[in-house]
C-alpha cells in the first residue's frame, strides 16, 4: 500500500510505501500517541479514512526525509492526500472474495480494473493484510 501526498502545484506526488508491520517500533509509539488509539486500531482507521490517523502517518513519512518536521507542520486538503493498494494487494482482495463465494461478478471486475493498473510491487514471499495485528 502507498500514503500519496500531492500537494497543489507540486509536480510529482510523492509516494510512501505503507506497511504497518515495517514501521519501527518508535515510528509505531509516536503514530499511537499522536491517534490515541492501539497500533490495531490505528491502522483500521488509516483504511476507514480516519484524519488524525492519516495526518500523523503522513508526518511520520515526512519525517523520515525531514528529521526536524514538526507534527503542527503537517496540513492538507483532504484531496491532496489518498491511499493506493498495489497489485498484489488487490489481487489478495480478488482472491479472498472468490474464495468467499460471496464475489459480485462487478465487485471482480473492479478490482481486474484495478490490477491492470495498481503498482506492481515485485514483493518476496506472501502479501500481508494491510493492517497490522
Amino acid at each position: 500500500m502507498y500514503l500519496v501526498y500531492e500537494p497543489e502545484g507540486a509536480e510529482e506526488p510523492q509516494r510512501f510505501q505503507y506497511k504497518p508491520q515495517k514501521l519501527m517500533s518508535a515510528e509505531r509509539e509516536a503514530l499511537e500517541r499522536r491517534s490515541r488509539l492501539d497500533f490495531a486500531d490505528f491502522t483500521k482507521g488509516v483504511l476507514n479514512g480516519n484524519a488524525v490517523c492519516r495526518r500523523a502517518l503522513l508526518w511520520v513519512m515526512l519525517k523520515r526525509q525531514h528529521p526536524t518536521t514538526k507534527y503542527e507542520d503537517v496540513d492538507f486538503a483532504w484531496d491532496e492526500l489518498r491511499l493506493e493498494y498495489s497489485k498484489q494487494e488487490y489481487e489478495l482482495m480478488r482472491d479472498n472474495l472468490i474464495e468467499a463465494g460471496n464475489a459480485d461478478p462487478e465487485q471482480i471486475d473492479q478490482l481486474n480494473r484495478e490490477i491492470a493498473s495498481a503498482i506492481d510491487e515485485e514483493s518476496e514471499g506472501k502479501v500481508l493484510p494491510p493492517i497490522a495485528v
